[in-house]
């Protein structure tokens, strides 16, 4: 990988990045908010959305950063840096981020993949051609993930795998799932936990999805009955899973720090919608002081989250990866992103509770159920309670408070 690290290098793949998505990225797409939701709680997406994800994966610039020999766009952090400013200069989007394949497992099988399995999976995942799902929750193990039960026993050619997962996000729509299992009831509950490579292209899983107070349906409860997984689908070593498992949830949390506002395009500021819906003085300033004063810490809080943001990459790609920096960030992105959904909701008063209908526009009804599927980024990837767990103790080095004295 060529070092493209001074200014004229930088300047000219600049060039080349701009005249390759002015001429690639659908007209149509341009400015549109919301398209993440459809890439990521629907099927196989058509039209310019489809047509934009084939573009990208064939480039290589959905995983820009990627290896190219396994798919990926090769290029330098400084490249890939660049490539995602000429992005939202035209308002495109990275069409493959909203895959768990890309965010989550893609990079640990990078990680602790043989050199088969990355040369199976990787390039299909780089190309956007298939999608993963995560199966680690259970109905008795959620914030307590090592008490998860279900069984993965050796049945000689294969791995035979069965019990329940829950809130398994796109499991319906997954063609993959990269799930925890316990392959030793015997040891120690950390201990005997395996990362398995499922297809879910066989009659032994079901899938239910599970409807939100949001109206979509990104989650499912997930059943497996004698489900059939190949002897080279475990990732890592035998009941060494808990490793493996810990550090996707380090890649999913550096995946959420970004205080994404819902999709592509350019959102508009807070302060510029408030000006549509409230009083504004002579001099264009929003009349409610307490309302501009708000708005402003809003944004002080959501440009420090970008700048800490810059440089814990900087200083995850020394270190080699994610670190558990995302615990921090993750937990600001939380903030930002639902301090600005409970502020537009205020912002638009009678017409921030629209669910549906003529008298409210998109961007209104968009608005609502984003607040309402927003509130459980306190949730997902770890719960905020879990993220100050890690970072009193991991990074604070405080001492666990749960140990007798």
């Amino acid at each position: 990988m060529a070092d493209f690290g001074s200014d004229v290098e930088l300047e000219e793949f600049r060039a080349e990045a701009r005249t390759w998505l002015e001429e690639n990225f659908p007209e149509s797409l341009r400015g549109q908010t919301g398209v993440a939701a459809q890439l990521m709680d629907g099927p196989a997406p058509a039209g310019d959305i489809g047509l934009w994800k084939q573009r990208m994966g064939a480039k290589g610039w959905g995983t820009p950063t990627w290896p190219k020999e396994y798919g990926g766009g090769g290029l330098t952090p400084q490249q890939a840096r660049v490539l995602l400013q000429e992005m939202t200069r035209i308002g495109a989007f990275n069409p493959l981020m909203a895959g768990m394949g890309v965010t989550m497992i893609g990079p640990t099988i990078l990680d602790y993949g043989t050199e088969e399995q990355k040369r199976k999976h990787i390039p299909p995942i780089a190309r956007g051609e298939v999608r993963w799902c995560v199966g680690y929750s259970e109905p008795g193990a959620g914030s307590d993930l090592a008490s998860l039960q279900m069984r993965c026993v050796d049945a000689g050619d294969h791995w035979k795998i069965d019990g329940q997962k829950i809130w398994t996000s796109g499991a319906q729509y997954s063609d993959w799932c990269g799930a925890l299992v316990r392959t030793d009831p015997r040891a120690k509950k950390h201990e005997g936990i395996s990362f398995m490579l499922v297809d879910m292209h066989q009659p032994r899983i079901e899938t239910r999805p599970i409807k939100l107070i949001a109206g979509a349906s990104p989650f499912c409860e997930t059943f497996f009955t004698d489900a059939r997984a190949e002897k080279d689908a475990m990732l890592g070593q035998i009941n060494a899973g808990w490793t493996v498992g810990k550090r996707l949830l380090q890649h999913e949390r550096a995946s959420q720090t970004g205080a994404s506002t819902g999709g592509g395009g350019k959102a508009a500021p807070v302060h510029e919608i408030a000006k549509r819906y409230m009083e504004v003085e002579a001099d264009g300033s929003i009349a409610d002081r307490d309302l501009r004063s708000r708005i402003a810490q809003h944004q002080i809080d959501a440009r420090a989250h970008a700048l800490t943001l810059a440089r814990a990459a900087a200083e995850a790609r020394g270190a080699g990866g994610a670190t558990n920096a995302a615990s921090v960030l993750k937990n600001s992105a939380t903030h930002v992103s639902q301090t600005r959904s409970e502020l537009l909701l205020e912002i638009m008063g009678a017409q921030g509770l629209g669910w549906e209908g003529e008298a409210y526009s998109t961007e209104e009804i968009e608005t609502v159920r984003s607040w309402l599927s927003g509130k459980a980024m306190s949730i997902y990837g770890g719960s905020a309670e879990i993220q100050n767990n890690i970072i009193s103790k991991r990074i604070l080095g405080l001492p666990d408070t749960t140990q007798s004295t």
